[in-house]
């Protein structure tokens, strides 16, 4: 068996706002396997700023795994342990490897473009206007979820938006999602929670910055308003961090980002997790390419997860790779008739 990678950047169409700041383009890393005449292919998405595995020695141990592919998947997978976006990669390049066709990851109905996956529609922060924009662009495209990045601009700004969003939109005719990617600060969250209740959300993700577990449980214990965490589930490595964290904090639904928790196997321990504890959740994207985004969807629908997940990323992009997968009235769809091209990161 052979490996190797290769890095590709990945240009976004429009700068993407978040609270952490503008993006304009995202890094990422394909893995490529071959054996027997047969080829596998897995991304490992990296996310700047956010991935444990955001370290200089990234490619370095990039490199070691290409020279170590003959240890096989269980074992790599251990021994990348602190490199989570790697996982996932080695994961799903070993899979594809071993798949009929390559690009079928997690053979279904999803695959075989039989059955759509219902996704949020994001919106990115902006100025009122542009954010505005957004939401009607989603609403025309379908979507019945759309979820909002906040946390960014003034938060009465933020607010009032909401409020016009919602005087138009019934909570029946349009499910909110909100994240603050931790912009509260925790003397305000409570405050800020209660004020945005009012407004029939769904819920809201990670208000305040991930590791801190006692303010964090407090606002779980005492919000009007659902609570999902999310940045608060990386660079958690083991089962028993893991169920400390979840039995601290208790919160009302977690969110998988696979490519940030360690891949399928990740994401599998941390629903069994939560679901003993009756906590809720989806499953989200993390700016990955196609082939990661393909990856993790065909893993998603696996779950039987009737929620809309985060999973529409994957237009994102000026220099995405063609692939079947696309957006139609507000669902993820496989689309058969379309193929794959991956000349781009050949």
């Amino acid at each position: 068996m052979k490996a190797t990678y290769k890095k590709h950047t990945l240009n976004f169409k429009l700068p993407s706002g978040t609270s952490r700041g503008v993006l304009k383009t995202k890094d990422t890393y394909f893995l490529y396997l071959s054996e027997n005449g047969k080829q596998g292919i897995g991304e490992c998405g990296v996310f700047k700023g956010l991935s444990i595995d955001d370290r200089p020695d990234y490619e370095e141990k990039l490199q070691w795994v290409c020279e170590n592919i003959y240890l096989g998947l269980n074992k790599l997978y251990k021994i990348l342990i602190e490199f989570p976006s790697i996982q996932i990669g080695v994961e799903t390049a070993f899979k594809s490897l071993n798949a009929k066709n390559k690009f079928e990851i997690f053979a279904s109905e999803f695959s075989r473009g039989e059955k759509l996956i219902p996704i949020n529609g994001l919106v990115w922060m902006g100025d009122k206007a542009f954010m505005k924009q957004q939401i009607s662009d989603k609403l025309q495209q379908g979507f019945t979820c759309i979820k909002m990045k906040i946390g960014a601009i003034d938060f009465k700004t933020e607010l009032n938006l909401l409020k016009s969003i919602r005087k138009e939109y019934s909570s029946s005719v349009i499910e909110l999602r909100v994240d603050a990617n931790g912009a509260f600060p925790p003397s305000e969250a409570l405050e800020k929670l209660k004020w945005l209740s009012d407004l029939q959300l769904h819920s809201i993700e990670q208000p305040i910055k991930q590791g801190q577990w006692q303010e964090m449980a407090r606002l779980c214990e005492d919000t009007s308003l659902p609570i999902a965490l999310d940045e608060e589930l990386i660079g958690i490595f083991t089962e028993e961090e893991k169920k400390k964290m979840i039995n601290t904090i208790n919160p009302q639904y977690i969110i998988l980002k696979p490519s940030l928790i360690g891949g399928f196997k990740g994401s599998d321990s941390w629903i069994k997790i939560a679901e003993k504890k009756n906590i809720g959740w989806w499953i989200t994207s993390a700016l990955e390419s196609n082939i990661g985004l393909n990856a993790i969807a065909q893993y998603t629908f696996s779950k039987n997860n009737k929620l809309p997940q985060g999973l529409g990323t994957g237009s994102l992009f000026t220099n995405n790779i063609t692939s079947p997968l696309e957006v139609r009235f507000g669902s993820l769809h496989y689309n058969t008739n379309k193929k794959w091209n991956i000349d781009l990161i050949l």
